[in-house]
């Protein structure tokens, strides 16, 4: 029987992409909590927006300005990353955005704006992609690893019951699919990284907090929540779960 990936976690060497606020700010917070956790190398995008992270000033945090967009900026910030360590065990990607000035998800086909789509794309699917290609030799040195990424269930083609949200719906089942795309090729290159998309639950953060409204008291978690879910989800990783999708409470969700 296959030990979970948290009962092998050891001096462990993990990168949060995206690490300024909101969940991913909160991992690396829970990250440098934990006794088996060695170094938490966490990017953020602007000095400005990641005063929080920046504070933290732990002697087993190294931050990393990072737009994880562009290519040129994740291979440096890795080979900064490959001058500290000879490997990573785990790297978890929070980057994503729902809405911002005036960009607001669609409701209609009448909305759709091509500029708008590709922003979307650009954010939420293709970084997660970029970043895989380039950790790939850090992962490959570690005798177990995962790698992730925050995704949603509004991305999943088969719970899509409701329409609308045109952008990040298809943005997101995007990243599903360059996920699941990833693991087939990891599971040669590097058997013993677990791939995974994971679905954090709504969560009360800047993302979600002008769609809150409709959602009950007891389904809107703290970041301190989600994180602790998501954690016990990661811990709990199989090999076998290469290419899943899972939500926060650890089911598994339709593609």
């Amino acid at each position: 029987m296959s030990i979970p990936f948290g009962e092998q976690l050891h001096e462990a060497h993990i990168l949060v992409v995206g690490a300024s606020q909101g969940i991913g700010l909160g991992f690396v917070t829970h990250l440098l909590t934990l006794p088996r956790v060695a170094r938490v190398y966490a990017t953020y995008r602007q000095p400005e927006t990641a005063t929080g992270l920046l504070a933290l000033a732990h002697p087993h945090l190294v931050t990393l300005p990072m737009d994880a967009t562009d290519e040129g900026q994740i291979a440096f910030a890795l080979a900064e990353i490959g001058a500290i360590t000879q490997r990573l065990d785990g790297v978890i990607n929070c980057v994503g955005f729902l809405h911002s000035g005036g960009l607001q998800p669609e409701k209609s086909v009448r909305q759709l704006d091509g500029e708008q789509l590709l922003e979307y794309f650009r954010v939420n699917s293709i970084p997660t992609a970029l970043l895989a290609k380039q950790v790939l030799p850090l992962l490959k040195r570690s005798d177990r690893s995962f790698f992730t990424s925050i995704s949603a269930k509004i991305g999943s083609i088969g719970d899509n019951r409701l329409g609308g949200w045109y952008g990040y719906r298809a943005s997101k089942a995007a990243l599903n699919m360059f996920l699941k795309t990833i693991a087939i090729e990891y599971s040669r290159k590097s058997p013993n990284t677990t791939v995974v998309a994971l679905h954090p639950g709504t969560t009360d953060t800047r993302l979600s907090q002008p769609f809150q409204g409709n959602v009950p008291a007891d389904k809107l978690f703290t970041v301190e929540r989600t994180v602790t879910q998501l954690w016990e989800v990661i811990c709990g990783l199989q090999p076998s779960d290469n290419g899943g999708f899972f939500s926060w409470d650890g089911t598994p969700l339709p593609w």
